[in-house]
């Protein structure tokens, strides 16, 4: 049996129009489909980044809360590649969103940040 790469990531959100405008025009997926499913009330959104699928954001009415910080038990963020990591961090600032100061990776060298998407899911910018 063989893994053979991630196809997903699945994020309820509690303001769909909200999320929907953080994912793509802050973060620059893009949509490759929406989905308005009146059975469940329910938004689903296919984005994506350099043409791969990669998170499917869910709307639900009332969806309960969650835990979301680093160092809850679960999932403890998600982590994007970029290059310029100063940059990212003075874009996201300018954007209004709260951004951690850089950090390094003791292991690797390699310099990160973290900041949250609208419901506080924690995010991170890891420089390669």
């Amino acid at each position: 049996m063989k893994i053979e790469r991630l196809h997903h990531i699945a994020i309820i959100c509690s303001d769909y129009e909200v999320s929907k405008y953080f994912y793509t025009e802050v973060l620059g997926f893009t949509v490759q489909q929406e989905i308005y499913r009146e059975e469940r009330k329910s938004y689903k959104l296919d984005l994506a980044l350099d043409s791969t699928y990669l998170i499917e954001l869910f709307s639900f009415p009332d969806p309960p809360s969650r835990p979301s910080f680093p160092e809850a038990t679960g999932l403890r963020h998600i982590a994007f590649a970029v290059k310029d990591l100063e940059n990212w961090k003075l874009y996201l600032e300018n954007k209004n969103i709260h951004v951690q100061d850089i950090r390094v990776d003791e292991f690797t060298g390699k310099r990160f940040l973290f900041f949250n998407d609208p419901d506080h899911l924690p995010i991170e910018l890891y420089e390669i």
